[in-house]
């Protein structure tokens, strides 16, 4: 048999059939029988013919691809968290052979005319955006056009429209918790800007695990940073400058927490030993860091299936407001997390390591 491609014109003469019965018959029209289907898909697959996808998208009227607006905090596209959700994006697009279309925009006014193009455009079907703000003007925009989309997060109010998020309050509450029980009290965050609802989310955990425990929140144990690792480092290092530092931090990402563990090693001091470190996200490279990071664990891959999924049954017809889902992060302990060590125990810590 040649490689060349069947065409559809080939296929209903070698069936006898017309060319638009044929392509009904193949894309399940209830008005062609099911024996007429099932003699065309038989014959189709004996030719080796496949559907150009772009004239059947076409011809349905539907372009089967979504849109993913990457964040624009930091180098997004670099990120592993980026990489990581779109992996499961992809693969919940693939089940259903849709497409998906990655999108970046340099600035909020932008990143507005981006959406209105892309809705406009036909291009997609709907969006996926990540990272809300805290009153995100990209869902009221998204809401008042009438456009299918999805939210990797939540805003300060998140009744009407359709995400998937994981509980970080909770998350840095399990973090302080699990200090506090290896005898940390002075414990600080290292965050990221507040106009971001994760941001704030975590902040409001993290005090929320320190009153719980007995302990005063210190404004000067919260630094707000940058969004990267070098904002953590930063960040770390005018905690370190404390009269009276830190023994522990929670880091709003792991990205963050790397810089946290550059400048606490920086200082001739060992993460995990001098002073407790953990991250947020779960993200592979945290286990090759030095030392390997302690970190609540979200599944990003997972939580980028399940926004396809929430996505393409939102397409389908269902309400919004049906596909609202919190995930709770998990601790995942590697080598940045230990007792915290009083000064003589620091002390003996130090000659050991000068002695080896």
């Amino acid at each position: 048999m040649s490689n060349k491609p069947v065409s559809l014109k080939v296929l209903a003469a070698h069936l006898g059939l017309t060319v638009p019965t044929v392509s009904r018959a193949l894309n399940g029209y209830a008005d062609i029988s099911p024996a007429t289907r099932e003699r065309v898909r038989r014959a189709a697959d004996e030719l080796g013919y496949r559907p150009n996808q772009n004239a059947r998208r076409l011809s349905i009227g539907n372009p089967e691809t979504v849109g993913y607006l990457m964040p624009r905090i930091g180098q997004s596209i670099a990120q592993p968290f980026v990489a990581q959700l779109l992996q499961g994006l992809g693969e919940a697009l693939g089940k259903r052979h849709w497409d998906l279309l990655v999108s970046h925009a340099e600035s909020a006014s932008d990143e507005l005319a981006q959406i209105e193009k892309l809705t406009r455009s036909g291009r997609v079907s709907g969006l996926v955006i990540s990272r809300p703000l805290r009153n995100d003007p990209r869902l009221q925009l998204l809401q008042d056009l009438k456009f299918p989309f999805v939210v990797h997060g939540r805003t300060g109010s998140s009744t009407d429209y359709a995400w998937y998020d994981v509980d970080g309050e909770d998350a840095f509450v399990t973090s302080v918790n699990h200090l506090v029980g290896l005898g940390h009290s002075r414990i600080a965050f290292v965050g990221s800007p507040l106009q971001f609802q994760f941001a704030q989310d975590r902040l409001i955990g993290y005090e929320r695990g320190m009153v719980v425990n007995g302990l005063t929140v210190d404004k000067d144990l919260i630094q707000i940073a940058e969004f990267s690792d070098d904002g953590g480092e930063a960040a770390t290092n005018i905690l370190l400058d404390l009269p009276q530092p830190p023994t522990a931090i929670v880091c709003v990402s792991d990205t963050m927490a790397l810089g946290a563990l550059a400048a606490i090693r920086g200082r001739g001091l060992r993460p995990g030993v001098h002073v407790s470190v953990i991250g947020y996200d779960g993200l592979q490279f945290g286990n090759h860091s030095n030392p390997p990071l302690t970190t609540m664990a979200q599944p990003q891959a997972h939580a980028g299936r399940r926004l396809g999924d929430m996505l393409m049954a939102i397409i389908d017809g269902d309400k919004p407001s049906k596909h609202q889902e919190l995930q709770r992060a998990q601790l995942l302990r590697r080598m940045t997390d230990g007792p915290m060590h009083t000064a003589a125990d620091q002390k003996l810590v130090s000659t050991r390591e000068e002695t080896t």
